[in-house]
Order: structure tokens, then C-alpha cells, then sequence
């Protein structure tokens, strides 16, 4: 018979430590539940990708909660030789719901990040190419490096305003949040009618064009208006 541990409280293991993000301007940390991912949310970031622009029903993927990190320098991940960043608005929720009609989904939010939605780019294409899952491609340790939260109640709900990202000072990827094919309240909303969402779940909303590699020693400086600023080193 197997004993619980010691100092679990009751758990047969020691109970995994919360995910958290800062809340900027404030003591608070904010607990991240899951975190959700819109995938190809800006047209021309799907057509350098190959796929269709135009309005089609969104689709979502998953990255562990634990991906999630506030870091200024991070491991090269392993098994990929090709890297990609994905600069993104990333939507933080006070309260969750089920069918959350759009015009009231932004009462859910408390509040906004800038987040990096890092890819194994060439694990992703080689699960498309067999027809399997890139959950691996997507969701590897330390694959969501994310900036401070801030509050609805500081800068409102972003929904223009630039986003960029560079690397070694170089520009990247250039959008502005206007380019998003489902603003955040459609998202939301749809997502919602696909699962009861929950206080402290991240959705990441998608990227603009320009996503590439990332080499180990490679600084990456991400900015978002109105929201702040995200900057990343990777071990060389």
C-alpha cells in the first residue's frame, strides 16, 4: 500500500506549484488556469503560411499552463532546429462563463499581456505532413513567455494600436490589432460555446505576418500599444 507524503495535505503527491503572472503596478500574481490559442487570427500571417485569408471558423490548440514563464533569458529548447516567434495579445480572464454572448464578453476580462507563442516549426510541419497532432510543436516547457498583466481598469480593451516584434534590433513581424480576422469578444464568445472557460485562463489571440526563426544567442524585443513591452533572450 502506497503511504501519502509527507506535508502533501492528503494529496499522494506533493500538489504542483501554480502557474502565475505579474500584475503590473501591483503585489498581486495572477494564477493561470489554462492557456488557449487562436490559430491563423491575422490574414496575412495564414496566406505567408499557406493557407486561406479570408473569414473562416476560428480553431483553437492548447499550451500547458507551466509553459508560461516571466524570464528574461530562457534554454534553447531541444529537439527542433527551426524556431519561430509569434508575437500576440494575449487576453487574461477574471471570470469564466459558458455561451457568452460577444457583446458581453469583455466583462469578463481583467486584463491583457504581451505574450510569445514560440513554435517548433519544423515539428509542427512534419506532424502536419503525417496527418498527427503538434501539441509538442506548441506546448513544450517554457514555450509562452509572457510580460506583466495589465489591468482593464489601467488601459481599458485594446482593440487597435501596433504590434511588433525584433530580433537583435532587427524588425520582424509588423501588425496592428485591428488586422485581427475574430476580435477578442468573438473569440471569446466562440470559444466559450466549446468549453466552460474559467477565471485565470490566457487566450492568445494570433499573430501578424512576419513570424521567422530564432538562433540561440538571439534577443527578442516584442511591444504591443497600450498593452507594454516583452523582451527575451535565448542561451546561446
Amino acid at each position: 500500500m502506497h503511504r501519502v507524503a509527507d506535508g502533501s495535505n492528503g494529496y499522494a503527491i506533493a500538489a504542483p506549484a501554480v502557474t502565475t503572472v505579474v500584475v503590473a503596478g501591483t503585489d498581486a500574481a495572477f494564477p493561470v488556469a489554462r492557456v488557449f490559442c487562436v490559430g491563423r487570427n491575422y490574414a496575412e500571417h495564414s496566406i505567408e503560411m499557406g493557407h486561406n485569408p479570408d473569414r473562416e471558423p476560428p480553431f483553437f490548440f492548447m499550451k500547458p499552463a507551466n509553459a508560461v514563464v516571466q524570464m528574461d533569458r530562457l534554454p534553447f529548447p531541444t529537439q527542433t532546429r527551426e524556431l519561430h516567434h509569434e508575437i500576440e495579445l494575449v487576453v487574461a480572464l477574471g471570470e469564466g462563463g459558458r455561451d457568452i454572448p460577444a457583446e458581453r464578453a469583455l466583462d469578463h476580462i481583467f486584463g491583457y499581456a504581451v505574450g510569445l507563442d514560440m513554435t517548433r516549426r519544423d515539428m509542427q510541419a512534419a506532424a502536419k505532413q503525417a496527418g498527427r497532432p503538434w501539441d509538442m510543436a506548441k506546448g513544450f516547457d517554457q514555450s509562452a513567455p509572457t510580460a506583466a498583466i495589465r489591468a482593464v481598469e489601467e488601459i481599458g480593451h485594446p482593440a487597435k494600436g501596433a504590434v511588433w516584434l525584433r530580433v537583435n534590433g532587427e524588425p520582424r513581424q509588423e501588425g496592428d490589432l485591428d488586422q485581427q480576422i475574430w476580435k477578442v469578444p468573438e473569440t471569446i464568445s466562440l470559444l466559450s460555446g466549446l468549453v466552460a472557460l474559467r477565471p485565470g485562463d490566457l487566450i492568445m489571440t494570433g499573430t501578424p505576418k512576419g513570424v521567422g526563426p530564432v538562433e540561440p544567442g538571439d534577443h527578442l524585443e516584442g511591444h504591443i500599444d497600450g498593452v507594454g513591452d516583452l523582451s527575451v533572450s535565448y542561451d546561446g
